[in-house]
């Protein structure tokens, strides 16, 4: 009788796969590229919630600020959702107040120690 594996033993056992697939998804250029834009939008979103929490906002209060309803700040907000303008995310760092700036930075391909577009405190 084949002795049964604990969780960990599968695991352990199926590392090396995970990692030479994954070694090859990153060695594609056009995978890091898709993977860092995704990673960047899915930061993003989760930067307005917390610079928002931060500044003692309610999504309602937020909402009042921008002149939209609360859904609206919601869908800003909301992880995944890219269909951002800058003047979108202009406005709501403004509305934060001003211990809040909006950073946009350009830069070459090969320099990507930041992300393209982030909201910095």
């Amino acid at each position: 009788m084949k002795k049964q594996l604990t969780a960990q033993e599968s695991l352990d056992a199926g590392r090396p796969a995970y990692q030479q697939w994954r070694d090859e998804l990153f060695s594609n250029p056009e995978f890091v590229k898709g993977f860092e834009e995704e990673a960047a939008k899915s930061e993003l979103w989760l930067q307005l919630a917390d610079a928002r929490h931060e500044a003692g906002l309610t999504q309602a209060q937020m909402a009042e600020r921008l002149t939209v309803s609360q859904a609206q700040v919601a869908r800003i907000e909301k992880r995944g959702y890219d269909a951002y303008t800058l003047t979108t995310h202009r406005k709501y760092v403004q509305a934060l107040d001003s211990g809040y700036e909006l950073v946009v930075s350009i830069r070459p391909k090969e320099d990507r120690t930041d992300q393209p577009l982030r909201a910095a405190s």
